[in-house]
């Protein structure tokens, strides 16, 4: 037992990611878990900054095996702690997504698969900027959220956690019609304020639809519109209902389960993952820690998914 970190009794050593080893020396890496304390991007309840850290802490949990698929993601590949791409102008956020890019820029320059914990939605952006380099081959996207986050200016800035999709498509970094958006509902000032996915050709699936089609039929429709292309997972946390997760920033209710997230996460075997990120947990706003949990929990089934392409 004592030879094995994470057998060791779950109370015991420094939090890390799935208590995977911490290193500063990436070489030999295969995935990466990777901390964004950065909520500069929040339009309402800030603290997701400080959902890295919980996070962690809540993944001391998480056990070695995925009893449902039998993946153990640590006999597939080289899973490490990176630590935070932490921000030191995190008043300035443009600049501050720029540092936030430039991290994940030396990820994948080392061909390490990033998998990341917000840290609120506007620091996808950033990730997708820097893995998503190639402009002949635009990545598909499976999204499962609240909200489309395709939306435009707020309150001066184009960035923020409410549009880094519509910024990403419009940079290159996102093939529109390889997109998928799961969960979307709440109320709104403004009947149009998503237009942009549906004009671009993202596949929007409303919470209601998702009802209607079951998870096995969302997890088809994941598949027919990603393709065989490579493609990036990103899990708001919003997109549970909030009995799942109060500790976000922007809750909805009328959301899906944790255990329909799960598995719908688990049907995504198969796609060509790239990468992926769990967003939008905020502690201040769950003392429970039961959030933060939940995120954990999702990270995990994400890190089978992208274990699973890395050992093909």
């Amino acid at each position: 037992m004592g030879d094995d970190p994470m057998v060791r009794p779950r109370y015991t050593g420094l939090a890390s990611f799935m208590r995977a080893p911490y290193r500063e020396n990436w070489d030999e890496v295969d995935i990466g878990l990777i901390g964004v304390p950065y909520d500069g991007g929040v339009t309402n309840r800030p603290g997701a900054r400080h959902g890295p850290r919980e996070i962690r802490n809540q993944s001391s949990l998480i056990r070695r095996i995925n009893q449902a698929t039998k993946i153990c993601p640590y006999d597939l590949c080289e899973v490490a702690d990176l630590g935070d791409a932490w921000v030191e102008k995190p008043f300035e956020l443009e600049s501050a997504l720029a540092e936030i890019s430039a991290f994940y820029s030396r990820v994948h320059a080392m061909g390490i698969t990033p998998l990341s914990a917000g840290g609120d939605h506007s620091v996808t952006l950033p990730i997708l900027r820097a893995i998503a380099a190639q402009p002949d081959q635009p990545l598909g996207l499976i999204h499962f959220d609240a909200h489309c986050d395709t939306g435009d200016d707020y309150l001066g800035s184009k960035f923020h956690h409410g549009a880094p999709f519509r910024r990403a498509v419009e940079e290159g970094l996102l093939d529109p019609k390889r997109c998928i958006q799961i969960g979307i509902r709440g109320s709104l000032n403004d009947l149009d304020i998503w237009s942009f996915s549906h004009d671009s050709g993202m596949r929007v699936i409303y919470i209601e639809e998702f009802y209607e089609l079951g998870v096995q039929g969302v997890i088809d429709e994941a598949h027919r519109v990603v393709g065989a292309g490579p493609a990036y997972v990103s899990f708001d946390v919003d997109g549970l209902d909030p009995v799942y997760a109060p500790g976000t920033g922007t809750p909805e209710v009328g959301g899906f389960s944790t255990l329909e997230a799960q598995m719908m996460l688990r049907g995504l075997t198969g796609l060509n993952l790239v990468g992926g990120d769990v967003v939008e947990v905020s502690p201040p706003f769950d003392p429970s820690g039961n959030t933060a949990l939940v995120g954990a929990t999702m990270m995990f089934e994400i890190l089978c998914l992208l274990a699973e392409t890395r050992a093909i």
